[in-house]
């Protein structure tokens, strides 16, 4: 007598999406302990230990998700970046499930996966924590509730999309550019018939309840997004052409994803089956202009590929089945793969770092931060911010244990940055340092502490900047390092102050 199955049969096409999905998860694990902590995860692991319905420069989910993960599993460099990978092995295999709900067989949906795994943009955001990876994760759940609406399913659909969307907008601001760009693509397409249904109406209250607390949060505290907003647009992005722009957005996603994604944006508006899935094209296209008028960096148009590449698979599918191309099909695949462990090295700290720089130079390619200031002449920013925390570190408290025991007594932290705070509150521990303070982003709203600063150790900014505030100041040292992008950076000894940190305090904030 035969023995009944113990365990659900998976469909091959099934059994590929989570194979690519765990390869996915595979990669990172093995690549997110290169080179260290980033400057976003110090701060990012400050802000979980200060909860808030809101911060400075954040909506509050990945915070929330982090003091929940660092409780359970600590802050280690495997235990914080398990969350990005396993972000980017769902968003992979949700990607493959929107080319399949596209009506893509087989290959649309491993063509669309591996785009999107070989994607270095998607490849660097999920090799460390921060809200960016959450962001990718909402938007393709969001997109495939939407494809699943298109095509003729359940309208109460839209309530799970609202759920969706608000949670997104709890993690990250660019959910609403999703947002508006739905209200243009339904307003633009026959699918404006959903204006008149209930459940959308219902999904898009569920979203605004869901993100009222941070809202509610922004208006106690006098909105200091917008001025955060501002600052970033007209003083800290670089401005780009909009074909400058998108050149840089072709990179981040891979060169050699450019015939699929172009594709789908072509199958959504022009073929007849992909038609119904207009609003897609149009969503993509209102995104990319709002970007553009805001001076954006390439990198936030990222999640919007992902309304494209399983579009792309499906139409490049039916391109070569139609012609009975096999082979090709096989080729342009194996090209993704190479092409992307070509590149991989620009999104992955994979290569020692010597031999990244060697490697950097040879193949003539650098990644731009979108940032006026760039990074180190020999990294790229998402790498040099990964160095020389630990020692800067080492260095302050050097100086800071060979005080006399009044001025110890005395001693306030500074630090011009929430990277060199967070790294300070972080490593400092074991050389008895108190935590940081910082007029920078949400660290001012954790204000000046008890201690008047009648003496002030910081690290950041210049002479002029504390001599103002300080009758005694002295720089007396510099912190380097040769692939940080900290480095060159100057620490200050400031003593006589002409008014108490809680008098100066209010007036300080840097917003940017």
């Amino acid at each position: 007598m035969n023995e009944p199955n113990s365990h659900r049969h998976i469909p091959p096409d099934d059994r590929m999406l989570i194979s690519l999905a765990l390869a996915t998860v595979l990669i990172h694990f093995l690549s997110n302990g290169g080179y260290g902590y980033f400057r976003d995860e110090l701060y990012a692991i400050a802000c979980s230990k200060h909860l808030a319905w809101g911060y400075v420069d954040q909506p509050p989910f990945s915070e929330f998700l982090l003091a929940l993960s660092g409780r359970l599993l600590g802050y280690s460099l495997f235990a914080l970046r398990l969350w990005p990978a396993v972000c980017g092995g769902l968003v992979a295999f949700q990607v493959g499930l929107i080319a399949r709900e596209l009506d893509g067989a087989r290959y649309a949906q491993a063509l669309a996966v591996t785009a999107f795994v070989i994607g270095g943009v998607y490849l660097a955001v999920d090799n460390y924590y921060s809200m960016n990876c959450f962001d990718h994760l909402f938007w393709v759940l969001a997109i495939y509730l939407l494809v699943r609406i298109l095509k003729g399913g359940d309208t109460r659909l839209w309530v799970l999309l609202g759920l969706v969307a608000g949670l997104g907008l709890e993690n990250k601001y660019s959910m609403g550019f999703l947002g508006l760009g739905l209200i243009a693509g339904l307003a633009l397409t026959p699918a404006r018939r959903h204006f008149l249904d209930k459940w959308l109406w219902l999904g898009g209250a569920l979203a605004a309840l869901i993100f009222l607390p941070h809202i509610l949060w922004e208006v106690r505290n006098h909105f200091p997004t917008a001025e955060f907003i501002h600052n970033v647009t007209f003083k800290k992005n670089l401005p780009l052409t909009p074909w400058a722009f998108l050149r840089e957005c072709s990179l981040l996603v891979h060169p050699l994803t450019l015939p699929i994604w172009l594709a789908g944006l072509g199958y959504v508006f022009f073929a007849r089956q992909g038609r119904k899935f207009q609003t897609l094209g149009w969503i993509f296209l209102a995104v990319l202009a709002i970007l553009l008028s805001t001076h954006a960096k390439p990198y936030y148009f990222a999640p919007a590929f992902l309304l494209l590449l399983p579009a792309g698979g499906v139409a490049l599918e039916a391109f070569f089945t139609h012609r009975q191309w096999n082979w090709p099909k096989t080729a342009y695949l194996a090209v993704l793969v190479l092409g992307g462990a070509l590149l991989a090295p620009l999104a992955l700290p994979i290569l020692p770092v010597e031999s990244f720089i060697r490697y950097q130079a040879m193949i003539g390619i650098k990644v731009s931060s979108g940032e006026r200031r760039d990074a180190s002449p020999k990294l790229p920013q998402i790498f040099s911010n990964m160095f020389g925390w630990p020692e800067m570190v080492a260095q302050m408290a050097q100086i800071y244990n060979h005080l006399s025991p009044e001025d110890k007594a005395d001693c306030v932290i500074g630090a011009g940055n929430y990277g060199e705070a967070g790294a300070i509150d972080f490593f400092g521990k074991p050389y008895g340092l108190p935590n940081a303070i910082s007029s920078h982003n949400n660290y001012w709203y954790w204000g000046p502490g008890s201690k008047p600063g009648k003496v002030l150790l910081v690290i950041g900014g210049s002479k002029e900047d504390y001599d103002g505030l300080y009758e005694d100041v002295q720089q007396v040292a510099t912190f380097t390092n040769p692939y940080a992008q900290e480095s060159g950076t100057s620490i200050f000894l400031c003593r006589k102050p002409q008014h108490t940190l809680q008098e100066v305090w209010p007036h300080i904030h840097n917003f940017i």
